[in-house]
């Protein structure tokens, strides 16, 4: 985790260095930004919101993408400068040959692991894993349903690496359904499934809606330390807007320092993108704070997570070999920021 004083002083600097006075005698820079609706890009949320990339002389044109695949679609057509999503799509891309590196970390984490009454019983009797689930097999007559996003979503990942690697689980007593990030909240409230992956604020919500559901771990229990929504750049961004990019890296530390110091000013900004008018400020504040996401800045945290996380990725056959990470992550631009 980044030491919150020299957070503070970047917060202190960029905002020196971002004045109104001189950011509106120019013309604004524009910035194309796609982003998947979740929690662990709230920076970008708070920048765009909160005024200060218009201070610092940017005009940002956020795209809302569902799903991590859509947004890289849209890079590779050049009519992206940035993303803001899972960091596994980004390192397939570049595999694949687009010129993208991520440029700053956002979130670690961001979804928990929910049960419902009955499956919350069984790890009641049972803590470990295996035991939990085939008591519930046992007790109920079936399987445990379990819901989770399609394969390749970090929250499905974290759910498969604690099963059968953490948890050594039985196939026999577990069932695995695929489906959408609002299709899991809705299970997970008609009570159709019996635990669910959940991203926040969405774990938030079905908490605050049926307190008899229980969060009984998070994805960063599931995965050490494993990485979530990070910042990444197009390499024409960076050759014709190198200033823009730098600003930009810039507003994300001070926004990441916002919304651990203080959540509840960054839920109004967090509210206005991600709530959709259905979530209201308080109820996204509680989600900045749940355990089941951190927010971090420093591209160095996320490295070897992120190997360890495409590593996994071969071995429940997301890919067939996993993408490099050589050369993915730049720096250099959150180095300035951390005075490394």
């Amino acid at each position: 985790m980044v030491d919150l004083s020299r957070r503070q002083a970047c917060a202190l600097a960029v905002a020196s260095a971002f004045s109104p006075a001189g950011a509106f005698a120019q013309n604004l820079t524009s910035v194309r930004i796609g982003y998947v609706p979740v929690i662990g890009a709230s920076a970008l949320y708070v920048v765009d919101r909160i005024g200060w990339a218009r201070e610092a002389g940017l005009d940002l044109k956020l795209v809302r993408f569902d799903s991590g695949p859509s947004a890289i679609q849209a890079l590779s057509s050049g009519t992206l400068d940035m993303l803001a999503i899972g960091v596994a799509p980004v390192a397939v891309a570049r595999a694949r040959g687009l010129d993208v590196k991520v440029v700053a970390a956002a979130g670690s984490g961001g979804s928990g692991f929910v049960a419902s009454e009955t499956l919350s019983a069984s790890f009641a009797v049972n803590k470990d894993p295996a035991a939990a689930f085939a008591h519930f097999a046992k007790t109920q007559g079936r399987k445990a349903k379990l819901a989770t996003l399609p394969p390749g979503g970090v929250p499905t990942v974290a759910l498969h690496h604690w099963l059968w690697k953490i948890g050594k689980v039985s196939k026999d007593d577990v069932e695995i359904v695929a489906m959408g990030i609002d299709a899991v909240q809705q299970a997970m409230l008609a009570g159709s499934v019996d635990g669910a992956t959940v991203l926040e604020p969405s774990a938030t919500i079905v908490l605050q809606r049926n307190p008899k559901l229980k969060m009984l771990l998070t994805a960063r229990d599931m995965f050490p330390d494993i990485p979530g929504v990070v910042m990444a750049a197009t390499g024409a961004f960076e050759k014709v807007s190198p200033d823009a990019l730098e600003k930009m890296v810039g507003l994300f530390a001070r926004a990441t320092e916002l919304i651990r110091s203080n959540p509840a000013e960054a839920a109004k900004h967090v509210e206005a993108i991600l709530g959709g008018g259905l979530v209201d400020a308080a109820t996204m504040q509680a989600a900045l704070k749940s355990p089941a996401v951190d927010f971090i800045f420093d591209i160095r945290q996320i490295e070897a997570p992120t190997k360890a996380l495409l590593a996994y990725q071969v071995e429940i056959g997301d890919f067939p070999t996993a993408p490099p990470t050589e050369g993915l992550f730049d720096p250099r631009w959150s180095d300035k920021i951390l005075k490394r």
